[in-house]
């Protein structure tokens, strides 16, 4: 269980590094979503409670939240694509000027 929870808390660090350190849009995204995954692996670990019989409450919100954020994810692709169309780029462009 302590495995699970400090994998989970690796994945969580290195998807919002991900996130804040990439340029890129589409990096950006999966680094969201292996913050996602992190998250749900921590949820997971804190609701097994080891020999005991493992509560199916955080596991339904464990599955909602994957098919929540595959929809987030297909969204932002979708989104990340229209404005490469619109830009030419997949990245933001610095606004200093």
């Amino acid at each position: 269980m302590t495995l699970y929870a400090v994998t989970g808390a690796l994945l969580v660090g290195l998807g919002f590094f991900g996130m804040i350190a990439r340029a890129g849009l589409l990096r950006r995204i999966i680094g969201f979503n292996v913050l996602g995954s992190g998250v749900f692996l921590m949820f997971g670990a804190m609701g097994s409670a080891g020999d005991a019989a493992t509560d199916p409450v955080p596991q339904a919100l464990i599955i909602t939240g994957i098919v929540v954020a595959l929809s987030a994810s297909a969204l932002a692709v979708a989104l990340i694509v229209a404005h490469a169309r619109a830009g030419g780029t997949d990245r933001i462009e610095d606004e200093r000027a």
